[in-house]
């Protein structure tokens, strides 16, 4: 079919077509949220869906303003473990050398050493949180932030959580 000027309708509709999957995409729940990458595997893609089949857990904290706020989310070793992360009677010997590297979508990095997540190692609970006080999260802290209630600095309370890949240390 042609225009009134003479052009094809066919990019026409094909643009609406691609920016209908695209939209319907980021609705249905499979746009990528997060890439988890463990070593030398091929990195993983996980979308709100995917993260939505993992348990949920809530934790009661004081935010880096010192207000009460409840954070919802799955906890951090769930999601690792499912991407193939060595974790307990595995992270042992030379894999004590591995280390998460925590990167955010505005550039900010924090480290963390796997036996600070493993639950063999720890009762600890760090959180991949996309909700706050029942509601998602604000635009500032991204879709997912990660909540670490046991620190007394908020440091690697990381907002805007894009990545997360377990590297070794190089010595």
């Amino acid at each position: 079919m042609l225009l009134s000027n003479g052009r094809s309708r066919f990019p026409f509709i094909l643009l609406l077509a691609l920016l209908t999957l695209s939209v319907q995409g980021q609705t249905n729940g499979t746009e990528k949220l997060i890439t988890v990458a463990v070593e030398s595997k091929r990195a993983m893609d996980f979308s709100a869906a995917d993260l939505a089949k993992l348990p949920r857990r809530t934790v009661r904290v004081k935010d880096h303003d010192g207000k009460e706020a409840i954070f919802e989310g799955i906890e951090l070793y769930d999601l690792l473990k499912l991407a193939g992360a060595p974790f307990g009677t595995e992270l042992r010997g030379d894999k004590l050398s591995l280390f998460l590297l925590v990167e955010a979508a505005d550039g900010y990095k924090a480290v963390f050493a796997l036996p600070e997540i493993d639950k063999a190692f720890t009762d600890r609970v760090v959180l991949v949180a996309d909700r706050r006080d029942g509601q998602p999260l604000s635009a500032a802290e991204g879709k997912l932030r990660l909540v670490v209630p046991d620190e007394k600095r908020y440091a690697r309370w990381v907002r805007q959580v894009i990545r997360l890949s377990i590297q070794r240390s190089s010595r």
